[in-house]
């Protein structure tokens, strides 16, 4: 199976040697760059992430002789296993396709070819955004730089990376007023996964503006039911019956989560409440 034939099969049909095949294109330097490029792609998917692939990817983002773009595709081919090994803190170590030890390496490598001045901007701004899927202290910093240097490009990797990173709340909602469409989106995600209760009007607005256009609304609506559980059936009921099947989707299962959130906050209650009792 070739890499083109990967990229169109689910992961999780993949032959046993996919990642063979991707990392042996990986580190061929005579293979065309549209073709590492594309193997580095692939080599993000946590079906096919390992030791010696985050190894080789790691290879590619620090060598400088390497095309700017596969040097950016590689370190953000690093991001999913980076959230995946910090949520689970390898509690179970079978649960991360890496070692500790890797996960602490690829941590301190990205943060070192970050700060190098050599490292050009696209190859930065991809490691930066790679690197917040596993939040550390030198990222602070980092994204307050990003946004308030005025390049947009720049400023678009900022509140991407506010969403994983805490702390931003003023920047979040100064980005949900940005007139550049993927900043905004941006913006309407890190809103939702920190539950900022002052976006609120702002999300029900676009929920409720047939304009918004479709990215826009799918985000918005999840953004609903992580905000205020308890309101947001009330705005996305009508989505549920939508003739878009995926705006419809993504209604009930807003729905379902919020329901989801009220009810575990019951069950708080209630514990709360035996525990005065006894």
């Amino acid at each position: 199976m070739d890499l083109e034939t990967l990229r169109e099969t689910p992961p999780w049909d993949w032959p046993r040697d996919a990642g063979t095949i991707i990392r042996k294109t990986l580190i061929d330097q005579r293979a065309d760059e549209s073709a590492r490029t594309l193997a580095a792609e692939l080599a993000g998917d946590l079906v096919v992430m390992n030791d010696p692939m985050a190894d080789a990817l790691l290879a590619i983002i620090g060598n400088a002789d390497e095309p700017e773009q596969l040097r950016a595709s590689a370190a953000i081919a690093l991001g999913a296993v980076l959230e995946l090994a910090y949520t689970q803190e390898f509690d179970d170590p079978e649960d991360v396709p890496i070692t500790e030890p890797m996960f602490h390496r690829i941590q301190d490598e990205l943060q070192k070819l970050y700060a190098h001045d050599g490292t050009p901007k696209e190859v930065r701004r991809r490691i930066l955004e790679a690197s917040v899927r596993a939040p550390a202290p030198w990222q602070q910093d980092a994204i307050r730089s990003a946004y308030s240097s005025g390049d947009r490009e720049w400023m678009l990797t900022a509140v991407f990376s506010m969403g994983y990173v805490r702390g931003f709340d003023d920047q979040i909602l100064e980005a949900l007023k940005s007139g550049d469409p993927e900043i905004h989106y941006e913006a309407v995600k890190a809103a939702g996964n920190w539950e900022l209760d002052a976006a609120w009007s702002h999300i029900a607005q676009l929920i409720n503006d047939p304009h918004t256009s479709k990215p826009l609304l799918l985000v918005a609506i999840e953004a609903a039911g992580n905000i205020r559980p308890a309101e947001a059936g009330t705005i996305l009921v009508d989505l549920c019956d939508s003739d878009d099947e995926d705006i419809a989707e993504a209604a009930d299962e807003a729905m379902a989560m919020a329901q989801g959130a009220l009810d575990w906050g019951e069950e708080d209650d209630d514990e709360d409440e035996d525990q005065w009792v006894n």
